[in-house]
């Protein structure tokens, strides 16, 4: 897609989408409420005509056509399955309006049963599955023909997290195998990683970043994916002088230094340093280091969640958020937190996120 535009009523809901997806690849638009994810998806599915800009496929521009000649497949939130119809006569919908040979459609409907694991509900109508073998039904119905891309617009919305999880891995595992081209949407930054081979994090119309699930991160380029993806601390200073090994020491305004990997900034440029909580490490007394007096400390099972008052933190100044598997202080605890230079991002002051 090149330049994909599109407003409504005087406001812009998508605004200049570029993007290259290869074939094969499972693509992701997360974003919040919004954000032009969905409408960036229905103008490649051709139920939103854009503004301007165009929708390609193999070098094919096929902005001008109706969805049913895209042949894409699509998966809804809704079912959207035939109440009157089993499940073999659901699946096989889509086969008989393409005129495929009633043999050819057994064998094809029989192969996409087995792999989602419906085999033995091919017989029973919809009413009669539970919410998450619906939902597999519907993944089937589009599977079975074998699209070319298949687009999904927050397909597991409607599901417990329990079986939102099994089905994310039943989705991976019929992208993999069938070597799909998935383009998905979700609000769901969980779901995203988990599936994605790429996400494009997306606000205000445009794409903040569109990279790996790794890439996003550990390597945000902005305030706002950093805070997005992970909700990163954000730490106010100054940069220092760029030490010899390529260090970008940021002389933190609550005291302290946190040294972050190289960063085009000018010594003495305001500067915002961002770490997510997994990251902080809590150290014995250091000179790259920050202090501060523990408020909580909340056990979660594999981990506890600190909550440190900075030293020196104006009033209203969020605590320092950090996640750790080692044994925790105690609230009151006076501590000295630290994070390798590798997990330590550093943005103008003036990008807010």
């Amino acid at each position: 897609m090149a330049g994909l535009r599109k407003s409504y009523g005087g406001t812009t809901v998508v605004d200049g989408v570029d993007m290259e997806i290869a074939a094969g690849e499972f693509v992701t638009f997360l974003g919040s409420s919004g954000s032009g994810k969905t409408t960036t998806l229905m103008m490649l599915a051709g139920f939103t005509e854009p503004d301007s800009g165009t929708v390609s496929v193999d070098g094919r521009d096929i902005t001008g056509l109706n969805p049913g000649k895209r042949d894409f497949g699509f998966v809804f939130q809704q079912y959207l399955l035939f109440p009157h119809m089993t499940v073999t006569e659901n699946v096989a919908f889509p086969l008989q309006l393409r005129g495929v040979p009633k043999a050819e459609i057994r064998r094809r409907v029989g192969e996409t049963l087995e792999a989602a694991g419906l085999s033995k509900f091919a017989d029973r109508k919809p009413r009669e599955l539970s919410g998450g073998q619906q939902q597999r039904v519907a993944l089937c119905r589009v599977l079975v023909y074998r699209p070319p891309i298949v687009l999904m617009d927050e397909p597991l919305g409607a599901l417990d997290k329990k079986l939102r999880d099994q089905m994310q891995t039943e989705i991976k595992s019929i992208q993999r195998e069938l070597g799909l081209t998935v383009i998905y949407v979700t609000h769901d930054q969980e779901e995203a990683l988990v599936l994605s081979d790429r996400i494009a994090i997306m606000k205000d119309g445009r794409i903040e970043q569109f990279d790996t699930p790794r890439g996003l991160f550990e390597r945000p380029r902005t305030a706002f994916v950093a805070d997005f993806l992970g909700a990163a601390n954000f730490l106010t200073g100054k940069v220092e002088e760029t030490t010899e090994d390529g260090c970008t020491p940021v002389r933190l305004d609550t005291g302290g230094v946190l040294k972050a990997r190289a960063h085009a900034c000018a010594p003495g440029q305001r500067v915002r340093a961002a770490v997510r909580p997994g990251k902080l490490r809590l150290v014995g007394a250091e000179e790259s280091c920050c202090t501060g007096t523990v408020e909580t400390a909340v056990y979660v099972g594999s981990l506890t969640r600190l909550t440190v008052r900075l030293d020196g933190a104006a009033p209203g100044t969020p605590p320092l958020r950090i996640e750790t598997a080692a044994t925790p202080p105690r609230p009151g605890e006076r501590v000295c937190v630290t994070a390798d230079r590798e997990d330590v991002s550093v943005f103008d002051e003036t990008d807010g996120g």
